[in-house]
């Protein structure tokens, strides 16, 4: 089925790229100065992968979405910071030799291979704890928020991160004990490696600027089509991209014998499930009566990137 995507209205401001440019400042202020007690050479670790680049994907959708109630970007970006800190933690357990062994990620060497494995871990590690203290912290100095909604955004982060989010969807990605049918795992690996973080960030700012519980499903469903929609165009770009531009090494899926969307549906039905799964995603937010314009631009925007 071939899918029309409805026309989005361009912001001539390009709020995207400004949100991006804001949060990579706000990253470069937080790693200027170490916190007390934190080990110098584990803080180089943890700020090397933080610093490292990326389209900061997530805390630009906690923004977005927290932005879309009349949250103002200062009162969220400890949010928007705690979701990127995650999303760079998974990235080094994943780079890790016993799981992915990848030597480049962001067009730059792998924490392990400038850190060596136990700093690249223990870094990880720091990187998702300190995340949540990070936002406790920040959101409640801010007093922008009601706690009650401080408790609950990072509770859905929180949720997540673990055993039931990402660490269990990098069990299904590398455990061939745990893979399912094969029809069926691929989807099952995009929504709980992907999707759940991406959807979580999104969420996250949709509560703390005061979402309904109607508006915050809506935001869920939009999270997970995009963040599915992301994980299948990623396994697309790991067979076609070339290392220059995707900025990690390609065709790791296939040495390591990994189940993907392209090596059981093929390239082109993998091409058609992202344009479907990116539909879904805008048709998710089409029940929001709120300016989602930005957030509207998001999942072409990922269906359209090749890096």
């Amino acid at each position: 089925m071939e899918i029309n995507f409805p026309p989005v209205k361009e912001n001539p401001h390009d709020r995207i790229s400004g949100c991006r440019f804001f949060v990579d400042k706000a990253i470069a202020d937080l790693c200027k100065e170490r916190p007390e007690r934190i080990p110098e050479r584990l803080w180089e670790s943890m700020t090397y992968s933080l610093t490292a680049g990326g389209k900061r994907v997530r805390p630009v959708l906690c923004i977005l979405a927290g932005e879309a109630f009349g949250a103002s970007r200062e009162d969220l970006i400890p949010m928007a910071l705690a979701c990127e800190m995650v999303h760079t933690a998974s990235l080094i357990h994943d780079d890790l030799p016993a799981m992915d062994n990848d030597s480049m990620r962001r067009g730059k060497p792998t924490n392990h291979v400038i850190f060596g494995e136990p700093l690249a871990l223990l870094a990880g590690d720091s990187l998702f704890l300190w995340a949540f203290e990070y936002a406790r912290k920040g959101l409640l100095a801010g007093n922008a928020f009601p706690h009650i909604s401080i408790l609950e955004a990072l509770g859905v982060l929180l949720d997540a991160s673990g055993p039931a989010g990402i660490c269990g969807g990098q069990v299904l990605d590398t455990d061939p004990v745990s893979a399912g049918p094969e029809l069926e795992h691929p989807w099952t690996v995009a929504r709980s490696k992907t999707a759940v973080l991406i959807s979580a960030s999104i969420q996250a700012g949709a509560i703390l600027g005061g979402a309904e519980p109607r508006e915050r499903e809506a935001f869920a469903e939009f999270g997970d089509h995009l963040g599915t929609a992301f994980q299948i165009v990623d396994d697309i770009i790991d067979v076609t991209g070339e290392a220059a531009r995707i900025g990690k090494t390609p065709g790791k899926d296939r040495i390591l014998g990994k189940v993907t969307f392209v090596s059981v549906f093929g390239l082109e039905k993998a091409r058609r499930m992202a344009r479907q799964e990116t539909f879904m995603a805008l048709e998710s937010l089409s029940t929001i009566k709120k300016d989602v314009a930005d957030l509207e631009r998001f999942p072409r925007i990922l269906a359209e990137r090749d890096s």
